[in-house]
């Protein structure tokens, strides 16, 4: 693994704080956008994010305007997107649980980066966008499949080398008229990408998974999520109740600083890296 930067006082004597609550314990680990943004990808709600207003499942689903302008704005920012690669916190987690310190990642990112990073068990609460599928029939297509399509059906469509990426890959479209909205090729249905939307529940099989994981861990690593979102502090109360250490890894405050027992406001990388070079095999 690469060498990363030397932390200051506080942030070592909080990993040195993290290590001891962990070691001999297998963890459950849950990552948010913060993990991705050392790879390009930025977060939602960091310190200087963009205000953004993402589409909502509901206006996806009724308006077909708003599906063109989704489909246009997401096919500017996937390649984008796509071509992100894992960065050290993405490697850092793949060692835990190569070393069965970790006995899996649950993450609100829908980049794929933990698994080509090479973690094995994880739950994507949030869905994936490698895939698309149709809401009438139940086809599921690569997105690597639908972007030729779309760029066959639109060549007059641009992609930049540089674009302004949201957290879900997608981009702001300049216009979207004359733009051909891709359709199921088994049944000429809606297609969908395969995550949630701003407005839709996470599959609840989806959540047991999760659940599931946490329940045979023996302690809870969150890093780069400040926990807005009601799914992670549902996970956070599930080894709260079990009384499982809980450290969190955050740039700035999250819901759950206080329900901590270590908290390390930092990047995610840098601390990810030193613990896994710190934390000892399982006995």
């Amino acid at each position: 693994m690469q060498t990363m930067p030397e932390q200051d006082a506080a942030t070592a004597a909080s990993i040195a704080a993290a290590v001891d609550a962990l070691t001999g314990r297998r963890i459950a680990i849950l990552t948010g956008a913060g993990v991705s943004t050392d790879s390009g990808i930025p977060d939602y709600r960091g310190r200087g994010a963009p205000v953004r207003t993402p589409m909502t499942v509901e206006q996806f689903l009724a308006s077909e305007d708003a599906r063109r302008r989704y489909w246009v704005g997401s096919h500017l920012g996937w390649r984008v997107f796509a071509a992100a690669d894992p960065n050290p916190g993405h490697r850092a987690l793949a060692t835990l649980e190569s070393r069965g310190i970790a006995s899996g990642v649950i993450t609100q990112n829908v980049d794929g980066l933990h698994v080509r990073a090479g973690s094995r068990r994880v739950v994507e609460l949030h869905g994936t966008m490698r895939r698309v599928f149709c809401t009438h029939c139940g086809q599921v297509f690569d997105r690597r499949d639908l972007a030729e399509r779309v760029e066959t059906d639109n060549p007059w469509i641009s992609v930049p080398e540089s674009v302004a990426l949201g957290p879900d890959g997608d981009v702001l479209p300049e216009s979207t008229a004359g733009f051909r909205i891709p359709a199921c090729t088994v049944c000429g249905g809606m297609l969908k990408p395969d995550v949630v939307f701003f407005g839709e529940f996470i599959p609840a099989e989806k959540f047991r998974e999760a659940e599931q994981l946490v329940r045979t861990s023996d302690a809870l690593l969150i890093a780069g999520s400040s926990l807005v979102v009601n799914s992670g502090i549902r996970l956070l109360e599930r080894a709260r109740r079990r009384r499982l250490p809980i450290v969190i890894v955050n740039r700035g405050e999250t819901r759950a600083d206080r329900r901590a027992t270590v908290k390390i406001d930092a990047g995610a990388s840098d601390v990810l890296h030193t613990l896994a070079e710190t934390l000892p095999p399982l006995s």
